[in-house]
């Protein structure tokens, strides 16, 4: 008994007292300045686009297809990001004593997930067209590495002083400095020490760690359970929001208000309707039609590239044969999810 009452006081031993932060946001190679905050943007597009890749891969399409598609998503999505943040906060660049010029500052940090979403998925749209991929094949394969990239960029908030919550004494309390934005760094008093400003919830901490929940229930959901195609990208789209409405207002930072509600939570109750609206409309459409493999390179089912459905070679000009299945036929409407020519087939999950 007396060893069980030590526990307590053994754990809160074993924790840490705070959760530190960057003094310095900034670091120069020269006249070269390298950003904590884009060094982690960069790098959670870099693990969304090798993710996306792979499940692509594993659908049939061939290598390189992620990145020539990301080549128009990525520029848009940092587009919209941009535009959505200086639309809900405009009063740094557009308001009293703004500095319009700081518009284009993304450096210093202001990308809003909503517009970097709804902007990209246009550069996707754009993407698959040029490249002949399902965009519902391409948004269910790029859901996860999405929610992922989300919770790597959150940490260049942290890197920046930013996005926390209310005063708290926990332990895992984020020490935050007073901060100066223009030189990236915290500002020092007379002996050259950071000023610490306080210790607060890391609300950034908290929505990277529900992004990372989300993109192992989106991988876990498509290998699962049987989908229509779009279904695993709708349920991000559900998903995201629930933990941004709680940790939304859980947020300390200055924000417009709508009828006492910080802006970035009516926007999460839309989108979420947005996301049920999609996973309906989703399950409804037909599926579209599944990449044929490059000859000679193996298909994501283990076989050696030909088509197996009636047990013979595929076509002799590398498209696969259709099924004699009268239920497998080719698309009747030519939208933008089918390809004319390849046979279409049903697939059950998307993983």
């Amino acid at each position: 008994m007396s060893l069980l009452a030590n526990v307590p006081a053994a754990l809160g031993a074993a924790l840490p007292a705070e959760i530190p932060s960057p003094s310095v946001g900034v670091w120069h190679l020269g006249p070269l300045p390298i950003r904590g905050y884009a060094l982690c943007i960069l790098a959670g597009i870099v693990v969304a686009v090798w993710l996306t890749q792979k499940r692509l891969e594993a659908r049939g399409h061939r290598k390189g297809i992620a990145i020539d598609i990301s080549a128009w998503a990525v520029p848009f999505g940092i587009v919209g990001g941009r535009l959505y943040h200086l639309i809900t906060t405009p009063q740094p660049y557009f308001g009293e004593n703004g500095d319009p010029w700081k518009a284009f500052a993304i450096y210093e940090g202001g990308l809003g997930i909503w517009g970097a979403v709804a902007l990209g998925a246009v550069g996707a749209w754009i993407g698959c067209r040029k490249n002949g991929v399902a965009f519902r094949d391409f948004v269910d394969a790029a859901a996860p590495g999405l929610a992922i990239a989300q919770a790597m960029g959150r940490f260049g908030n942290w890197f920046n002083n930013e996005i926390y919550g209310a005063p708290t004494d926990l332990p895992w309390r984020l020490r935050i400095y007073e901060w100066d934005t223009s030189l990236g760094r915290a500002v020092v008093d007379a002996q050259g020490n950071p000023i610490v400003k306080g210790y607060f919830h890391p609300t950034f901490l908290y929505e990277a760690l529900w992004c990372l929940l989300l993109a192992a229930f989106l991988i876990w959901l498509g290998r699962r359970r049987p989908l229509k195609a779009g279904q695993v990208f709708a349920a991000y789209v559900m998903g995201y929001p629930v933990g941004r409405i709680v940790i939304e207002n859980m947020r300390t930072d200055s924000a417009n208000l709508i009828l006492g509600q910080r802006v970035n939570t009516w926007v999460s109750i839309l989108v979420f309707i947005l996301g049920v609206v999609l996973w309906r409309r989703f399950g409804r459409m037909e599926q579209p039609v599944a990449p044929t493999a490059p000859k000679g390179i193996d298909g994501a089912d283990g076989t050696d590239g030909t088509d197996a459905t009636d047990g013979t070679d595929g076509a002799e000009d590398g498209q696969t044969a259709a099924p004699e299945d009268s239920s497998v036929e080719g698309p009747a409407d030519g939208s933008n999810d089918t390809s004319p020519g390849v046979a279409k087939v049903d697939r059950s999950t998307q993983s």
